[in-house]
């Protein structure tokens, strides 16, 4: 096997990785805000935006292996850049959000909105960081299939998602008169 192969599977067994860690992380907020007043919504299709994240990481593995796709530096480096740059927007959210950080819709506004960091410029730029990481990081070893049908089924999730958790952030009137001006995801657009 490659060495570029090897490298690049050890980078998608980092990301799962990270994805764990993040999962405790986001339990360990669920319960500190659930203690102080929070309420988790059901979401159904959050299992399907897990299943999502682990079918692009899977995917990407399959597809260089079994595919062999080309190692390319003029598309990995771009993409590589991307997939860290979107990587510091996550973990800028992550940090501006503190405790209100969660994987699942958790209506918390009672306990505040947050409205500094990436979010004095939109109202969710984890979602458009999370995008551009699952698009970027196939394309880093040219596994275009995998980033193609994993964009296409992260919008598909990502539609339903929005919806219900917006339903629930404009439900409460401090976020609405914080947030309501400001795009979704990038500024400027959309």
């Amino acid at each position: 096997m490659e060495l570029s192969v090897i490298l690049y599977l050890a980078l998608l067994v980092a990301v799962a990785a990270l994805r764990l860690v993040e999962l405790r992380v986001s339990r360990r907020h669920q319960e500190q805000m659930i203690a102080r007043g929070a309420k988790k919504i059901g979401d159904p299709k959050f299992r399907w935006m897990v299943l999502v994240h682990a079918a692009v990481l899977l995917g990407a593995a399959v597809e260089v292996v079994f595919l062999k796709r080309p190692f390319l530096p003029w598309l990995a480096a771009p993409m590589f850049a991307l997939f860290l740059a979107a990587n510091a927007v996550r973990w800028w959210v992550i940090r501006t959000m503190g405790e209100h950080w969660n994987v699942q819709v958790v209506d918390s506004t009672q306990l505040g909105v947050v409205t500094s960091g990436p979010f004095r410029f939109v109202r969710h730029p984890n979602y458009a960081a999370v995008f551009v990481e699952m698009l970027a990081l196939p394309l880093i070893h040219t596994a275009w299939i995998t980033a193609v049908a994993g964009a296409m089924a992260h919008v598909a999730v990502l539609q339903q998602r929005l919806a219900a958790e917006e339903r629930v952030l404009f439900a409460n009137s401090d976020y609405r008169a914080a947030m309501a001006g400001k795009p979704r995801f990038l500024p400027g657009m959309f």
